[in-house]
């Protein structure tokens, strides 16, 4: 059965690990790294967050990981629990059982984090961005003002296209950014061209964001990788790969591998409300 994977944070219990009886001796964030360097290994990970024993309970951690993949999520899960992984005594792990009430919510990944996904499942040079318009929008306050200097925020728009050239597949998106001026008045020349740098980095980010919202990946139980476009549509299911060849195109690529190579729940995060 083939997984389908959305460029949004995923919340689904089924991509969440609960791990526990992690030792006391490590700080929180050397244990973090340890268990991302473990847990990698089945798949890209969107978070690892460890947290103290509750006060009742013995010295100790536990963490929260989540997957982009619920395959990949039941595969470590089944390899890791009962091991030692890198302390002396087991740990457990477990898929998580909570908030599935809250699976119905989508949270868009940010830019980056888009760009990420993109790279371990398409690869590299699987895909590419082309800014098709960059334009700065006036305000209503500052089409009354004389001098550039005397304007209160810089907004611009833009429109891109994210273009996977092995799949044949294009998707278009925009995005609008302001950046405000708090004192223009006070405001050097290098403070005022950075605002305005910021507001355009800004505005391709949430435009780059919008386009791969349009995008699924889908991955296929043969390992291999294709791409879903659907503007404005709800989520389907993949049943199978003869249920897919009408709307996707199937690409040899292996996940995080390079186009070259295949030639030859628990409480939501920050980051989760404020993507």
């Amino acid at each position: 059965m083939a997984e389908l994977i959305s460029f949004a944070v995923p919340t689904q219990s089924d991509k969440v690990l609960l791990v526990w009886e992690l030792s006391a001796g490590p700080p929180a964030e050397a244990l973090s790294h340890s268990l991302a360097a473990v847990f990698s290994q089945f798949g890209l990970l969107y978070s690892v967050r460890v947290f103290p024993n509750a006060a009742v309970a013995r010295p100790g951690f536990y963490a929260i990981i989540k997957f982009y993949s619920s395959r990949d999520a039941q595969k470590a899960q089944k390899a890791c629990d009962g091991k030692p992984l890198f302390q002396t005594s087991p740990v457990k792990v477990r898929l998580s059982t909570r908030h599935k009430a809250l699976q119905h919510r989508t949270f868009a990944l940010n830019s980056s984090r888009c760009q990420e996904l993109a790279n371990y499942y398409f690869g590299f040079n699987g895909w590419s961005k082309r800014i098709i318009r960059l334009q700065e929008l006036p305000g209503p306050e500052d089409e009354a003002l004389t001098g550039p200097m005397q304007r209160r925020s810089f907004k611009f728009f833009c429109a891109v296209e994210v273009v996977l050239p092995p799949y044949g597949c294009k998707s278009p998106g925009v995005g609008i950014a302001e950046e405000p001026l708090h004192q223009p008045e006070e405001e050097g020349q290098s403070s005022f061209l950075m605002k305005r740098k910021t507001a355009q980095k800004l505005a391709i980010q949430s435009a780059l964001a919008d386009a791969f919202q349009k995008l699924a990946i889908v991955v296929l139980e043969s390992g291999k990788v294709a791409v879903e476009y659907r503007p404005g549509e709800e989520s389907i299911d993949a049943e199978g790969e003869e249920d897919l060849q009408s709307l996707i195109q199937v690409n040899c690529l292996q996940p995080g591998q390079r186009e070259e190579e295949c030639l030859s729940d628990f409480s939501l995060e920050e980051d989760e409300l404020n993507p």
